[in-house]
């Protein structure tokens, strides 16, 4: 019952986006909006490609497929990507890989999305160079403020790492770990397409998803500019800790899809519209999935 309750908390909480995002989708063209709802779909084959190419183990497909489904009800409940963490890593274990492994699979996944959405972003930047303006993502003076925290985020780190042996010694395994298990996945062609083509299609199904809704509405922004202005936007967004980038991503994507071209108020119906394909309509069959999931021991 316990997702069922934060679905509802999070709902009330989010009830006038909700509600402004429902009647935008009255007035929008249906076939382009059940267009993008199949894409939003296929994300989730694309996140089981993923997975499945950071193991060396087959793993069970249906189910694979269910828990990537049920990992996005739970990613949007906790913050930066911890709930589909937690989901996926449990499924791997009960699969019967050792933590470890489980936990270099994880990490070899989340290092390959991030390199596809990256990599992405900046292709499309090489083609569109005029689609976005990045310095519009980030708040004027916040750039010198944010690059201290990350270079103070590092230099603790690094310090810890040198000053804490057993901690040196604990990433030390982990990283071999996890090096080991990259090198396995990688001498399987099929495991390295599967890893590195779901990394890549997963991000272009989300950009393509937007795309239509846009088109669904009468955003006016072409496609490739559509592209762009998400992936900087969930680029810029990927370090904010909310449940499912809640909030943050909503407010980043309306200011790219402005940086792009849009007027601001067909920019804000296709963001909300947007929102409520990908995040709010998935959420509660989600969180029946993950509870049916949890009572069977597939996690």
């Amino acid at each position: 019952m316990l997702p069922l309750l934060l679905v509802t908390v999070v709902a009330v909480r989010h009830r006038s986006v909700l509600a402004e995002g429902l009647a935008q989708l009255r007035d929008a063209e249906w076939p382009w909006l059940a267009a993008a709802a199949g894409t939003t779909c296929l994300t989730w084959v694309a996140a089981a490609c993923t997975r499945q190419g950071a193991v060396v183990e087959r793993l069970p497909r249906r189910r694979l497929l269910a828990v990537q489904f049920a990992a996005g009800a739970a990613n949007h409940l906790l913050p930066t990507g911890l709930g589909a963490s937690a989901v996926n890593l449990r499924f791997l274990t009960v699969c019967g890989l050792p933590l470890a492994r489980s936990s270099a699979a994880l990490a070899l996944y989340l290092l390959a999305e991030g390199v596809g959405r990256l990599a992405m972003l900046a292709t499309l930047l090489a083609l569109f160079p005029g689609a976005l303006r990045l310095g519009a993502l980030l708040p004027e003076g916040v750039l010198g403020p944010l690059l201290f925290a990350v270079a103070a985020v590092a230099a603790t780190a690094t310090t810890a790492l040198v000053v804490v042996r057993r901690l040196r010694t604990a990433v030390s395994r982990f990283l071999r770990t996890a090096l080991g298990e990259a090198r396995a996945v990688h001498a399987r062609p099929a495991r390295a397409l599967a890893l590195w083509g779901g990394a890549l299609a997963f991000p272009a199904l989300q950009a393509g998803a937007l795309v239509l809704v846009g088109r669904a509405l009468g955003l006016g922004v072409p496609a490739g500019h559509l592209a762009v202005a998400y992936l900087a936007a969930t680029v810029a967004v990927a370090l904010v800790p909310s449940p499912g980038g809640l909030g943050s991503v909503e407010a980043a994507l309306v200011v790219a899809l402005v940086a792009a071209g849009g007027p601001a108020a067909v920019a804000t119906a296709v963001v909300l519209a947007y929102r409520i394909i990908t995040v709010w309509l998935p959420l509660v069959p989600g969180a029946l999935t993950l509870a049916a999931l949890v009572r069977m021991r597939v996690i």
